[in-house]
Order: C-alpha cells, then structure tokens, then sequence
C-alpha cells in the first residue's frame, strides 16, 4: 500500500515539474540556454508585461523576467531583460520600448558596436519608439496646417466674390436707373425741340408779314411792266440796247471796284448795315406792341420816363424771379 502511494506521489512530482518546465518554456523560458539579466529604466512602459520578448532585428534573444517601480527615483520603472549569454551587449547598445500594430508589446535591441562591454546586471540606455498614432500625429500635423491656408485662401476667395457680387449689384442698380435718365433726357430734348418749333414759327411769321408789305413793290412792278408793253417796240428795243450798253459800262465800272457802286458790290457792308437796320426795326416794332403808351401818348413819354419805366420793369421781374427761388 505504501509502495502505491510514493508511486502516486512520485508521478505527481515528476508530472508538476514538467507542467512548471512546459509552462515556461510556453513563456519563452529555455532552461538549457545559458542567460544574462540587464536592466532597464522607463519614464512609462505602456502596459509592458513580464514574458514580453526581447529583440534584435526581429529575432527573440530573451525576455522581460520582472518589472519593478523605483519609487525614490520619481516612480521610473524598472525593466529586468533576460537575454541570452552570447549575445554581446556593449555600453552603446539601447534598449527600445516597441509597441506592436495589434497592441503587442517587446523591447528591441539596437546593438551599436563599441570597445566597452557590459557585464550582467548593467543597465542599457532607453528609448522609447514612436507608435503608429505618434506617427500619425506628426504627419497629420503639417497637412492640417496646410489644410488650414488652403481654407484661409478659400474663405479669402469667398470674400472676393462677395465684394465682386456687391459691384456687381451697384452696376446693376445703375442700369437700372439709365433708362429713367434717358427719358428725362428725351423729355427735355422733345421740349427744346418745341422750343424751337416755336421759334421757326415765329421767325416764319416775321418773315411773310416782311412779304405781305412788298406785294404793293410789286404790284408797281407789275403796273410798270405792262406800261412798258404798251411802247412801241422798236423805239423801245432801240431804248434798250441804249440801256443795255450803259449797263454794261456801268457793269464793267462796278467790276473795277474803284467807285461807290462797286464797293456795294464787293463788300458786304450794305449788307450787314441792312440786317441791323431790320434788326432795329423789328425792336422797334416789338417794343411799340409791348409800351405804345409810350408813343400814343397826345405828347408821347420824356425819355427819362422811358428810362424809369424800364428800370421798374426789370425790379419787378427780379423780385418775381427771386420769389421763385
């Protein structure tokens, strides 16, 4: 009986060791290696565990044995690594704090060669390397500052078409407002057209009354030329060649342009003296329909009369033009 207890016991030794042996070798122990235990020192290890592997160049060299808090050194944390006997590790040599895609956890080795060797128990240099977000952050940061000009530019360009809009309004507006000023400007024109209608008219009328007065000059006319039919022919032929030479005498005299006759011709100073003398007739005229008190009178108006009479006709019309103001 005793003998199938030690068996049992026995057996269940042998069984806990292997489970213990399998159980770290699942862990990445390997009690046939020879190892050597390097430390360390981490600000933040971000949720680095034991039994997290050791790299280098992505080949496992070891593990993470223990982690430990340094309390007295502002709560840095310290990393025990387990890393195989034969590899060398220099005093250049840095441990990298890694973080995986999927989450994952390891501490690279970034060896650098160097004349110093570290003995167990020495602690390595740390790093810590930048995370994927990390990455991220700082390429995303010059792209959000470039996204922010282009948005500054584009928020600019807005307010340049809104300021265009605007003018464009203005001008609008402005056409708007064309066609009534060409109907003003037709208006007015329509009313100096008549203004000057008005004017024709008047001058047309002046101008058959000047007509009106010569029919009686050429009804003498007429009356002389049918005297003169009644001569008789020859002696008025004869008359006529007569007259005829002296005209042409008197012609060639008038070319010459040395007399009196001749000058009439030449010059229009008759001609000018005529148009003021109608000129001065027709003001006279005007003014006798508008004051022919002034000449009707039994002895007519002194002319200081006249004088004053005018100059109280034009302060009646400045006071009136002033009451229009």
């Amino acid at each position: 009986m005793k003998h199938k207890e030690l068996k049992v016991g026995l057996f269940s030794a042998i069984a806990l060791v292997l489970f213990y042996l399998g159980f770290n070798f699942l862990k990445g122990i390997d009690f046939l290696k020879k190892k050597r235990y390097y430390y360390a020192v981490y600000e933040n290890i971000d949720q680095l565990e034991v039994s997290n592997p050791v790299l280098v160049n992505g080949y496992a060299v070891g593990r993470v044995s223990n982690i430990d808090i340094l309390q007295n050194r502002n709560n840095n944390v310290l990393v025990e690594l387990e890393i195989d006997a034969n590899i060398v590790i220099t005093d250049s040599t840095k441990a990298i704090l890694n973080s995986e895609l999927l989450g994952g956890k390891s501490v690279f080795l970034k060896m650098a060669t160097s004349k110093k060797i570290l003995n167990a128990r020495d602690t390595l240099l740390t790093e810590v390397a930048k995370g994927m977000f990390d990455v991220f952050s700082e390429t995303a940061t010059p792209v959000a500052t470039d996204l922010q000009t282009t948005m500054r530019k584009f928020n600019t360009m807005i307010d340049n078409f809104n300021a265009n809009f605007q003018k464009l309004d203005v001008i609008l507006t402005r056409f708007q407002s064309t066609p009534n000023l060409l109907n003003k400007t037709l208006i007015t024109a329509n009313s100096n057209i008549e203004g000057l209608a008005v004017s024709f008219k008047r001058d047309a009328d002046k101008i058959n009354s000047v007509i009106e007065e010569l029919k009686p000059t050429l009804d003498n006319f007429k009356t002389l030329s049918d005297s003169l039919k009644k001569l008789q022919l020859n002696q008025t032929l004869m008359k006529v060649q007569q007259t005829l030479g002296h005209v042409n005498e008197t012609l060639a005299r008038f070319k010459k342009g040395d007399n009196t006759m001749g000058k009439l011709l030449t010059e229009d100073s008759l001609y000018v003296n005529m148009n003021k003398l109608l000129l001065n007739l027709n003001t006279l005229i005007t003014h006798l329909d508008n004051n022919p008190n002034q000449f009707l009178a039994p002895l007519g108006k002194s002319k200081k009369k006249i004088e004053k009479a005018r100059r109280k006709e034009e302060e009646e019309k400045k006071k009136e033009a002033a009451k229009k103001k």
